[in-house]
């Protein structure tokens, strides 16, 4: 037996969180969307349940808009988004580090920026409403009515990643 190696023991390299609209949605995507600011929780109690969430109706929303196709952002519209969120850091160096620590890049960051201008414009051109909160209104009521149709695996449970 001294030429058999010994097993190797299984390393957990991500938790798969959740499935929607074909997206797979893991804990590395919700800690990112935590820290990269792209998220609120407010005071939730269960702050992965949370993000989770809002990453479930972003996939799925953004897979209707997909279907449609609205006008895509300018380089402009990307970059002022960009500089947004790496002013949320105390450097582009802070931002950088935290970039290598959650395992993506800046052109990673800047794709989920266009979606989320192209998620912008699409509920703007689709519900129009008199003040904010009607809209956000109407687009919740929308976006239930998605995940009722939607098939999501979700298999999160408390405690996961905290």
């Amino acid at each position: 037996m001294l030429g058999r190696p010994a097993a190797a023991q299984p390393e957990l390299i991500d938790r798969v969180l959740a499935v929607a609209a074909g997206e797979v949605i893991t804990l590395s995507d919700v800690r990112a969307a935590r820290e990269l600011g792209r998220v609120d929780v407010g005071q939730a109690a269960d702050p992965v349940r949370a993000v989770l969430s809002q990453l479930i109706d972003r996939a799925l929303v953004l897979a209707e808009v997909n279907r449609f196709a609205p006008p895509e952002p300018s380089a402009s519209t990307i970059d002022d988004a960009f500089d947004l969120v790496v002013v949320r850091f105390q450097s582009a160096q802070a931002f950088d580090t935290t970039l290598a620590r959650l395992g993506i890049d800046r052109a990673f960051v800047r794709e989920l920026l266009r979606e989320d201008l192209r998620i912008r414009a699409y509920l703007d051109q689709r519900f129009t409403a008199a003040t904010v909160d009607e809209q956000r209104a109407m687009v919740d009521a929308w976006i239930a009515g998605l995940r009722q149709r939607a098939d999501v695996v979700d298999s999160y449970s408390p405690g996961v990643g905290r």
